[in-house]
């Protein structure tokens, strides 16, 4: 054999005896793995997003709620007097008592009824998931259109009205939409009816999660249905019946659609029942908005807000050590 042959029978030679096109060493060396900016490079776009409509909007909120700036001005620096003038207004105090009122009695519902509504349809029976499905169906339907239509049942001349009178039950139609606490409690009943689905759904996971042998316990112990929901669903489920309280606490004091569309946005006779968001989008909307005064009571409902979350934080911190 010639030497040519041989040189060509080397592994990793080519036909002609030359070195290989390519090779292994040094493989990857053109990307820098560590660079420390790539996770940023995958993380700006977002960052921007919430840079420009959350942090920057909430810093400036924070500013403006010092100053004493209008819809056609930029306002100066006027200390704590935005504040000193909610402290004396009839119209603060009113929607904040509605606001309170409304988390007082919609929290502890929507952690309760979704809870109650979950174990019905938890179970395998034929035609249950349609069952899911139409509670669920709320959840998706617009706010506005939901509020339009409980509107039309809730009016003087409306289906509930009418089918009471029809019924002898009333004789004079109940005013729901032109009475402040009736307006207040039908906005209610529609916040409830809306969020079950969701709760619900969030329930249903949880409860999948319940160890079914201690169901198997209770049943053997004999332990009626009341103590087995006690005793067992409920600290199976407790640190989900927290989050809902969280997540209904501030839905529930940030509530607007609902009063607003109910009320035709005259948050009732004489606005009294107008909630927080109600106020702050009255005062700081409009050619004679006081944009000052409105970001001074968005930064009192901001604070409020966070104390609701740290008490319910707090809560479940304390039934976990218990």
């Amino acid at each position: 054999m010639s030497t040519t042959t041989a040189r060509a029978a080397r592994p990793g030679s080519t036909p002609g005896g030359a070195a290989p096109a390519a090779s292994t060493r040094g493989k990857g060396r053109g990307i820098r793995y560590n660079w420390w900016g790539t996770p940023w490079l995958f993380l700006a776009f977002g960052l921007t997003i919430v840079g420009v409509f959350t942090v920057y909007p909430f810093l400036n909120t924070l500013v403006l709620a010092f100053t004493d700036a209008t819809r056609l001005r930029a306002g100066e620096f006027v200390g704590i007097d935005n504040f000193v003038r909610m402290a004396g207004d009839e119209r603060f105090w009113t929607a904040l008592l509605n606001s309170t009122l409304y988390t007082v009695i919609v929290v502890p519902l929507m952690m309760l009824l979704p809870l109650l509504l979950a174990l019905l349809v938890n179970s395998s029976i034929p035609g249950i998931s349609a069952f899911r499905t139409a509670y669920y169906i709320p959840v998706v339907a617009s706010a506005v259109a939901v509020g339009v239509i409980w509107t039309w049942m809730l009016d003087s001349r409306g289906l509930v009205n009418q089918t009471l009178m029809a019924l002898q039950f009333i004789t004079q139609p109940i005013p729901f939409l032109s009475d402040r606490w009736l307006l207040l409690f039908s906005a209610m009943a529609v916040t409830v009816w809306k969020g079950l689905g969701y709760y619900m759904v969030i329930y249903l996971a949880a409860l999948s999660n319940v160890n079914r042998e201690l169901y198997d316990a209770a049943a053997v112990d004999g332990a009626s249905a009341w103590r087995t929901f006690w005793s067992v669903t409920v600290p199976g489920v407790r640190n989900t019946m927290v989050l809902i309280g969280v997540l209904s606490a501030v839905a529930a004091f940030r509530v607007f659609t609902e009063v607003f569309v109910l009320s035709g946005n005259t948050g009732g006779p004489g606005g009294k029942a107008m909630t927080m968001v109600m106020l702050i989008q009255r005062e700081g909307t409009g050619l004679d908005a006081q944009l000052g005064y409105s970001s001074a009571i968005s930064l009192v409902m901001f604070v409020i807000t966070i104390g609701l979350m740290l008490a319910m934080l707090k809560l479940q911190t304390k039934g976990g050590e218990d």
